[in-house]
């Protein structure tokens, strides 16, 4: 199993994170503006981040639109957020969380992705986990601002094409 991880320290409260989190995955505009890359984002079953509630996320990763589905499956509000991919991007990756730990008067933001893949098949896909590793890191960046400003200054990027 090889984990990717991307933590960064946002200034503000884990409540302010958590709601930050919440707002980007409750509009579809916002899930936009959270990522150039990012398409489409609906709630298909259940209230957002609940055990038991499905995702369904379409954007763009190392050049392809990756249509994906989410089932939460643990929550503890401005804490934590853990899910599993519904088949078939539980194949590749079957699990993630994101995770707001207070530091005072911050809060550290980790995002974890874990992949059912070896070192081995690591190295034949450098540039796919690569890429992953940067968008993880721009995602962060963004809910950054998205948690320290009001998300509706934020410029809404432009998508990058296929």
């Amino acid at each position: 199993m090889t984990t990717l991880t991307d933590s960064i320290e946002i200034k503000t409260a884990p409540e302010r994170v958590f709601n930050g989190l919440f707002r980007v995955f409750s509009s579809e505009e916002d899930f936009k503006r959270w990522h150039k890359d990012h398409v489409k984002c609906q709630w298909l079953r259940g209230k957002p981040f609940e055990a038991g509630s499905i995702l369904y996320v379409e954007e763009y990763l190392h050049g392809g639109l990756h249509k994906m589905k989410f089932l939460g499956t643990r929550l503890e509000p401005n804490r934590r957020v853990e899910y599993r991919l519904l088949f078939p991007g539980s194949i590749v990756c079957p699990r993630g969380s994101f995770i707001m730990e207070p530091k005072g008067e911050s809060c550290i933001f980790t995002a974890t992705l874990s992949f059912r893949m070896g070192w081995i098949f690591s190295a034949f896909a450098k540039n796919r986990v690569d890429a992953v590793r940067r968008h993880m890191k721009e995602e962060g960046e963004n809910l950054k601002k998205i948690s320290e400003t009001d998300a509706t200054k934020l410029r809404n990027p432009e998508p990058r094409s296929a």
